[in-house]
Parts: C-alpha cells; structure tokens; sequence
C-alpha cells in the first residue's frame, strides 16, 4: 500500500511541467489561430467591398456605352440631316442664281423673277438657320461623347485598380493561410513530442500493469479496475486509481486559463454479450451508468463539474472484433480522453 501511494505522488510531480508546456502550447495555437480569423476577416471584408465596387464600376460601363451608343446613333441622325439641309441650300442657291440671270438677260416678267428670286431668299435663309442649328447641335454632341469617353476611360482605370488590388489581397490570403499552416504543423509536432514524453513518463510511473494501457490519446483502463462483472457500483480497488487522477485534474485545472474550453472524457464500453440482470436492460445502459459512476466520484473528489463529460457507446465501439474471451475483456474499458467542448 506504501509503495501504491509513493507511486502515485510520483506521478503527480510530472503534471506540472506537462501542464505547463500543454498550456504554453495551446495557448499558443489559439493565438495564432485568433490572428488567421482577424486576418482572414479583415481581408474578406476588403475583398467583398471590392466585388461590390467592381459590380457598380460594370454596371456603369455598361449604362455609359449603351448612352455613348445612343449619342452616336443621335448624331448620325443629325449628321444625315445636316446634310439634307446643305444639299437643299445648294440647290436653293443654284435656283436663285438661275432666276437672277433670268431676271438680269431678260426685260419682260421682271416682276415675276424678283418674286420668285425674293421667295427663293427667304428659303435660303431659313435653311441656313435650320443648318446652323444642327450643325451646333452636332457639336454639342461631340462635346457629350467626348465626356462620355473621358469618362469610360476613368471608369476602366478605376476598374483595372480595382482588379489589380483584388489579386493582391488573394495573393495575401493565400500565403498568409500557407503561413498559419506550416505554423500549425510546427505546433502539432511539437505536441506530439510533449505527449509522447508524457505518455513514456507515465508509462514507468504504472509499471507493466496489463489492466492499464496507454491508446493513442487516451488513457484505457479495462473495466475490472473499477467495477465488477455488471456492475456500475465503483469498486474500492477503482476509488483509489481516481484519487490520484482526481487530485491531477484539480491541479489541470488551476493551471489552464479559463477561456480555454477543455474536459476530460470519460467513455464506458462493454462487450458484445448482453446484460443478465434487472438493473439494465441493455450494453448502452451498463456502459453509461459506469461512465457516470466515474464522473461523480471525480465531483466528489472536488473536480468540477464543468470540465467532466460521461458518454456509453455500448459494445458498438470495440477493440478487438474477435468473438474470444480474451477480446471481450478487452472490449470492456473505461476510457479517459482530455479534448476540447
């Protein structure tokens, strides 16, 4: 019994340092992490604000050529016009000039020619009027596209900017993501390197002991530590293997901050073979109440209730598949696993 107890002060003496280097390094990761969702966000906001002003920019292209279309098609119009109003002031001319001999080589219906040259006048000078007022207006309407041109040229700048400063931000987002990458798998290693020496440390602590075993993350206690054949009632053997893990969960939970969501895991299993008694009717039932056996004795130890989850899994989850007797004792285990909420 004195040597079972110096066992497991030993093993509370490495908690410390392994609590402190996990800490260090969760800590550690989170930071990094917070600092990629900041990032990450900052950049996406800048990138959704850039689509939409690439949107605006596009859509204003697209009114601004459909307008300079429209002012072409208008000037063209005014142009052709233009030019019906010259070649009817040409014509008009030539006809004054035509009844001006007329009216000069002969005497007789004089009158008569000056008339028809004094009308002729008149038209022509409502033409020319007419002409200059088109004329001013398809300068004004090269004024307007001109603008309209400046404009869409402005707008293609902004535009080009725009797209330019997209790539770059996606360019950032690519490597910053590559960055916080390799700096998550330099995190990983390293917990794999604290975890490994922990397990060893913890390994020569329990000895060669075949009921306890260490399985990935988790630490595997076959069923009989704790409890006997179909039961959920913690046996005294059991009360003591959770005195030393309870009094390390205690002192886990003074040393990770409080922001950290961390519990530690507690997941019965059973074999294949169904229950026997009254008391419950099926594996999950068994392998529930046992989980739960172990959580409230860790609550009364003083671990809170807050860090401790109980789940079954029944005989759904085992080991070892083969229909032996060495594999269903296997298959019975109670597992602790620290992970996060």
């Amino acid at each position: 019994m004195a040597m079972a107890r110096a066992r497991r002060d030993t093993a509370l003496n490495y908690w410390p340092g392994f609590v402190d280097a996990l800490s260090t390094l969760v800590l550690g990761i989170i930071f990094l992490l917070t600092i990629f969702v900041v990032v990450q966000f900052y950049l996406t906001q800048e990138v959704t604000g850039k689509d939409t002003a690439l949107s605006r920019l596009n859509a204003q292209i697209a009114q601004l050529t459909e307008l300079l279309s429209l002012e072409k098609i208008g000037k063209i119009d005014i142009e052709e016009q233009a030019a019906q109003l010259s070649s009817s002031l040409t014509a008009a001319e030539s006809e004054r000039d035509r009844y001006r001999n007329l009216y000069t080589g002969a005497g007789s219906g004089a009158s008569d020619a000056q008339g028809k040259i004094g009308e002729l006048s008149s038209q022509l000078d409502s033409e020319k009027r007419i002409t200059a007022r088109a004329l001013a207006q398809v300068e004004v309407l090269n004024q307007q596209i001109a603008a309209l041109r400046r404009q869409l040229g402005a707008l293609q700048e902004a535009l080009d900017v725009s797209e330019k400063k997209d790539r770059e931000a996606q360019g950032q987002i690519a490597d910053l993501g590559q960055r916080l990458n390799l700096a998550l798998a330099q995190r990983v290693q390293e917990l794999s390197r604290y975890r490994s020496d922990f397990f060893g440390r913890l390994r020569t602590i329990l000895g060669n002991r075949p009921d306890v075993r260490i399985v990935g993350d988790r630490f595997v206690f076959q069923s009989e530590v704790f409890f006997d054949t179909g039961q959920a009632l913690l046996r005294p053997e059991g009360r003591a293997e959770l005195d030393g893990l309870a009094s390390a969960l205690i002192e886990l939970e003074r040393k990770i901050p409080g922001e950290i969501a961390w519990v530690m895991r507690v997941d019965g299993h059973t074999d294949i073979r169904p229950t026997t008694g009254l008391t419950f009717r099926t594996n999950w039932d068994l392998s529930a109440a046992r989980a739960i056996s172990v959580v409230q004795y860790l609550i009364g130890k003083g671990v809170s209730p807050q860090r401790l989850v109980a789940a079954g899994f029944g005989e759904f989850q085992p080991i070892d598949p083969e229909p032996t007797e060495a594999a269903f004792s296997r298959n019975r285990r109670i597992e602790l696993k620290l992970t996060e909420r």
